[in-house]
């Protein structure tokens, strides 16, 4: 029996929480949070570091994956003291939150050029420039797939990734309106989260290897076509 509490016990400890230097390095919970750098630089100097370690941590990411992943050998090829690294960042799981708040941060600057054209005619078009981008993305930068799998290691680091998910969904779910202007905004905000996560879903599965980029990327735009489609004809029926 003991052998059994203690390995429930084991289960409720969830490693994105743990604090370097603290007793055991971990905290014994159960309830995902969200997983934030502990300061943000103000000056030009602390911010530099910040982002040589945000560098050499995608680059590592990139090399070795997110199991052989460490913060020594971060602060290691960013000249930086693991000191000043656990300044910034908790654990290794902090800083792949960060990565991915970077990662989704470009793509709802990317999405600022395309607010605006799905009302038009010709919003099938863009949305498949759109999509050409976004895979373009996937393709020209190995990183973003390491990111995405590695945010997907723990209960906090998934309670973070879906809040950027959430944030990103709030932007695509205005964008929709004029294409859908009779369906209720809660309606709406569940369609732009299914897309955000089909999305991410798909150009991940496009970039494993042996699959055939263009093929997935072709079957993506035709998911998002006939979803977006039906979503405007049911929209334009209500009453």
């Amino acid at each position: 029996m003991e052998s059994i509490t203690s390995s429930r016990a084991s289960r409720r400890v969830d490693p994105a929480l743990a604090v370097a230097g603290s007793v055991g390095d971990h905290v014994a919970t159960d309830v995902p949070q969200e997983l934030l750098p502990r300061k943000r630089p103000t000056q030009e100097r602390s911010r530099r570091k910040f982002d040589a370690l945000l560098s050499s941590s995608r680059d590592l990411l990139t090399e070795v994956g997110f199991e052989s992943f460490t913060c020594e050998e971060v602060a290691s090829r960013a000249d930086v003291p693991i000191g000043t690294l656990y300044q910034f960042f908790a654990n290794k799981y902090v800083i792949v939150c960060e990565l991915n708040r970077q990662d989704f941060a470009s793509v709802r600057d990317e999405l600022e050029q395309f607010d605006g054209v799905i009302p038009s005619l010709d919003w099938l078009r863009f949305l498949d420039s759109f999509v050409d981008h976004l895979a373009k993305l996937w393709t020209s930068d190995p990183s973003r797939r390491e990111v995405w799998l590695a945010m997907q290691s723990t209960p906090s680091t998934r309670a973070t990734g879906k809040i950027s998910e959430k944030q990103l969904a709030e932007k695509i779910s205005g964008m929709l309106a004029p294409l859908t202007p009779r369906t209720p905004h809660d309606r709406r905000i569940m369609m732009a989260e299914v897309l955000v996560h089909v999305v991410y879903s798909m150009l991940n599965f496009s970039v494993q290897d042996g699959q055939s980029h263009s093929d997935a990327v072709a079957e993506l735009k035709r998911l998002m076509a006939a979803y977006l489609l039906v979503a405007e004809k049911e929209s334009r029926g209500r009453r």
